[in-house]
């Protein structure tokens, strides 16, 4: 039997599992590294993870028997089904007060679900929100744990380490009950939804009310970016604009205009729908990427209602008014996409008692995920 070493287990090991377990090495935790397919454990300690302290394992028992008590799983799998597979897997291996962590995009739900079961059998489990993407998880995510609240002294030095840092605090702290995790980090990406879709059409009045080509519409968003616009987004709303090709052209124009969606836009709509609560900013920033698909039909309806020939420069007589009126425009509906979210999250804290930390969410938000702003 091996001796336990790892203060926690990570099971996954595409670029976020990596990344996060490379992060958690970087900041003196022990992480055993496990993989369904047990080959991309060695791939990864002979690559990505060789000379550091991290170990790994070739099954789940051999997992379970590296880690400290109480053990403590992340898992960084499909959403859906596997979760509940590995889950099935693990719990054999467990003892009364180990920790299960569930780090991928589960609806709220199942996380509720499982809160609840695996409580039944003594153990503590933990929806977590990632949100950064593959850089967030190698230099500093934000966290939005939820779940047995038990569980939280034995994760905070760990999560709170490894987050990112707004003005020396970490964005990550202890969100609520049950599934609230997940709901949290569902909400968060609705808002970004939303203020990817606010950017895109302050971007389209630039260019065709304003007159910009991308490079002086670059130049705009990276004035927005030093004031009450700071954001990830516009940051890199601003490197996307004047981002060219080997020839030298801007890349944007020469991408197909059809947006795609994971679901967490939608699942946010949904639970709107079912609380009641008018995120009506959020609906509008879904529909309009469904709306993006239908490319074919959007031709067809240009071709027969063409765009009307207007000479801005007699609408517009001062462009840097018009400019300033459009900064202000998108603060004013990013707070309104924040409203609403926050409505939904207190309407999901009284009808599931989840207790959310609003002010904490709000704090976590500051730095390391998608919707990072001030």
């Amino acid at each position: 039997m091996s001796e336990p070493v790892a203060d926690i287990a990570v099971i996954g090991l595409a670029v976020m599992g990596q990344n996060l377990i490379l992060n958690m090495n970087d900041n003196g935790f022990t992480v055993c590294a496990f993989n369904r397919t047990v080959s991309k454990v060695d791939e990864f300690l002979a690559n990505e993870a060789k000379g550091t302290n991290i170990v790994g394992a070739h099954s789940i028992a051999e997992m379970c028997s590296k880690l400290k008590k109480p053990r403590r799983i992340m898992m960084l799998v499909k959403a859906g089904e596997a979760v509940d597979a590995m889950i099935e897997q693990i719990v054999p291996h467990l003892e009364p007060g180990d920790i299960v962590i569930d780090g991928g995009n589960s609806e709220y739900h199942d996380s509720n679900r499982r809160a609840e079961e695996l409580a039944k059998k003594g153990f503590h489990f933990v929806g977590c929100g990632v949100s950064g993407g593959e850089e967030g998880a190698r230099y500093g995510p934000s966290l939005m744990p939820g779940g047995s609240e038990a569980a939280w002294p034995h994760l905070k030095q760990i999560f709170q380490k490894i987050a990112a840092k707004a003005e020396g605090e970490p964005c990550c702290d202890w969100v609520g009950k049950a599934g609230s995790g997940h709901f949290v980090k569902m909400v968060h990406n609705g808002i970004e939804y939303g203020d990817m879709q606010l950017i895109a059409e302050a971007c389209d009045l630039l260019r065709k009310a304003a007159g910009l080509d991308y490079d002086q519409m670059a130049e705009v968003m990276d004035t927005w970016n030093k004031g009450e616009l700071d954001s990830f987004l516009i940051e890199i709303t601003a490197n996307i604009l004047r981002f060219k090709d080997e020839n030298g052209k801007h890349v944007l124009p020469q991408i197909r205009d059809a947006a795609g969606q994971k679901g967490t836009g939608k699942w946010t709509c949904f639970a709107a729908l079912d609380y009641g609560i008018p995120v009506t900013l959020i609906g509008e920033a879904v529909f309009a990427r469904c709306l993006s698909a239908l490319k074919d039909e959007r031709v067809e309806a240009s071709r027969r209602l063409p765009r009307p020939n207007v000479d801005a420069s007699k609408i517009i007589p001062d462009k840097h008014a018009f400019i300033h009126k459009i900064s202000k425009a998108l603060y004013a509906s990013k707070i309104v996409s924040y409203a609403q979210g926050f409505m939904l999250l207190r309407e999901a804290s009284q009808q599931f008692k989840w207790d959310l930390n609003f002010g904490a969410i709000a704090l976590m938000w500051r730095g390391g995920c998608i919707i990072r702003s001030r």
